[in-house]
């Protein structure tokens, strides 16, 4: 028996997994009340708002994939918003900026969070938005243990909060200074704004469907938009280190609403993988798995050997080329950059030696074309501050924190995979009406015409958070994903690889080495592209490291523990045993389930 951190659970009743554990304890709950996945997935993402405040927000976005009992084929829920109306390339540049910027008023898309978990809950749950945000609106006013990296990223931007934004200095600093770790820390303005989403939603009457759908329209057309479009106007310090005014209005809230899709699906070793479209990284992913077939040798397959990891990272490096070059909110030709015949002329370009440039492919014949910014290779405009870019594992490997994610199954067979981010309390200043801030997820797009990923107003950004679900014969498996900016690929990759070829059990696979590659433009401000460079753990061995060196890779080595965040959760439709697994590193993600 291989030793794993914790167990696979295995059981019949439910099964959660997130990135926190009193997410997964709330959801849990939700199934023992009664409800069924989606209504326990939805009370986790709104508990996921108050315990990682850090990592997301109900300024932010959530895309996810459900699979019902009735209906098990695949699809997607888009909580990504887009860019406001104002939100033109000439106007950032008129403002002197060649990136937008990572954080403050002018990085945020219109919120779309809250109405997508909204959504899910009137279209798929059962319970009411009473019974689901009853556990978040309790942690919020009467507090939760604060986790040690929350205090830890407030600290980090202690002296932004006092000098340029107020507003957040006033919520998340206690005389001047973080919270302590394990304090109890409360936001009563973010509990009555879910109380007062409640209230709304009750006082439209009606059915459950209907007071739902009051309560959006609270979020869209009442309070909340008021609240935004007042807050937006006013001018704050970004990471540009220029104040700049919003461009959020509440006419864009208005005019949002979270959307029901079909998923991006490939064929693989006997499975269907589903993830998102083309307008954010999920077919990625699907790409790298046709490569990795049209490679033809089984040691591709093999995400601990050198030989393996060689493939794998050059087969990677060419589908985030193609990323670069051809995803975004717009025409993309997915169904050629999915096909055999283009992951087969694509893998021909695999060498024995790793390379260090950026090679989009021309699906159909069409010539790619990436940013002028990035087209020099190496890039790095800086370190940006402190607020920057995703919370994630930084280019040396040490952990700053992630985005969240989390995995329900249900013993009716209801399943769901969610990676909600973006609104994260360094990401822009608080909205003391509301307590919470608005995101940062504009910094996906470039200012630059004619790119599969320009900014344009309406377009989404073209997002990295990028969920997963997993069919077998047309009955969903598995629903997994990982926070990680642009590692969530990779890591799911090595996840899949381990259980779908290899046979681990889900712990196994989840604590099993994890490595990724940053050779490829960044998402996230400010761009940065690292040509050849692998970021392993140093387990992964010094004879495996030595040989991928000798391949021309410029490996970086990290902390035994330090990369990775995987959740997953799956069902066998034969016998309806339930299991799940969460990542152990940084001792905050959890299952639950019997």
């Amino acid at each position: 028996m291989t030793f794993t951190t914790r167990p696979t659970l295995e059981g019949t009743f439910g099964m959660v997994s997130s990135t926190h554990w009193i997410a997964s304890q709330s959801a849990m709950r939700i199934l023992e009340l009664g409800g069924n996945a989606f209504d326990a997935a939805v009370a986790a993402g709104f508990v996921l708002h108050v315990v990682e405040p850090h990592l997301n927000g109900p300024g932010g976005e959530v895309p996810a994939i459900i699979a019902t009992a009735d209906d098990p084929a695949p699809r997607v829920l888009c909580g990504q918003g887009p860019a406001p109306a104002g939100a033109t390339i000439e106007h950032y540049r008129s403002e002197g900026l060649e990136l937008i910027p990572g954080s403050g008023p002018l990085a945020a898309a219109v919120p779309g969070a809250v109405d997508a978990w909204l959504l899910l809950l009137r279209d798929k749950g059962t319970q009411s938005l009473e019974e689901v945000l009853e556990p978040a609106i309790g942690y919020a006013r009467h507090g939760h243990p604060l986790i040690g990296r929350v205090s830890t990223t407030i600290e980090t931007v202690r002296d932004l909060f006092e000098s340029d934004w107020p507003t957040s200095a006033d919520l998340w600093l206690r005389d001047g200074r973080a919270p302590e770790p394990g304090s109890l820390f409360r936001n009563p303005a973010y509990a009555d704004t879910l109380q007062r989403l409640v209230d709304e939603g009750r006082a439209a009457g009606g059915t459950r469907e209907q007071q739902i759908d009051g309560a959006r329209r609270a979020w869209s057309q009442g309070f909340v938009a008021e609240a935004v479009d007042a807050f937006s106007r006013k001018a704050f310090r970004d990471s540009s280190g220029e104040p700049h005014a919003g461009l959020v209005t509440g006419a864009d809230l208005a005019a949002f609403a979270a959307t029901w899709e079909d998923p991006a699906t490939i064929e693989w070793q006997g499975h269907t993988v589903a993830k998102t479209g083309p307008w954010g990284q999920g077919p990625v992913l699907l790409q790298t798995l046709r490569l990795l077939d049209a490679v033809g040798q089984p040691e591709a397959l093999d995400p601990s050997s050198s030989k393996g990891i060689h493939a794998i990272a050059e087969s990677l490096k060419l589908a985030f080329a193609d990323r670069e070059a051809w995803y975004g909110d717009g025409d993309v030709p997915l169904e050629t950059l999915l096909s055999e015949g283009y992951a087969a002329e694509r893998a021909a370009l695999i060498g024995e030696q790793a390379s260090t440039s950026l090679r989009p492919g021309s699906p159909d014949g069409r010539d790619p074309v990436v940013a002028a910014y990035v087209q020099g290779g190496a890039r790095t405009a800086g370190s940006g501050d402190a607020t920057t870019g995703e919370p994630t594992v930084s280019r040396t490997g040490v952990t700053r924190g992630d985005t969240c994610h989390v995995d329900v199954v249900d013993r009716w067979g209801n399943m769901i995979s969610a990676t909600p981010s973006g609104g994260w309390l360094q990401s822009s200043p608080t909205i003391p009406e509301l307590g919470f801030c608005l995101g940062s997820r504009m910094q996906m797009f470039w200012l630059e015409e004619g790119l599969a990923s320009s900014l344009a107003p309406g377009r989404r950004p073209r997002t990295t958070l990028t969920p997963t679900m997993v069919l077998r014969d047309g009955e969903p498996v598995m629903a997994c994903g990982s926070p990680g900016g642009d590692q969530q690929e990779q890591w799911q990759l090595l996840f899949l690889l381990r259980t779908l070829v290899q046979g681990q059990g889900l712990q196994e696979a989840i604590d099993a080495p994890m490595w990724h590659t940053t050779s490829f433009p960044g998402s996230f401000y400010p761009r940065e592209t690292e040509p050849g460079v692998v970021i392993v753990e140093d387990r992964l061995g010094s004879d495996t490291i030595a040989d991928l060196e000798r391949r021309g890779h410029r490996v970086r080595v990290s902390d035994p523990w330090s990369l990775g965040r995987l959740c997953a959760v799956t069902r066998d439709p034969e016998s309806g045993v339930l299991r799940a697994g969460a990542n152990p590193r940084g001792m905050q993600g959890y299952a639950v389930g019997r």
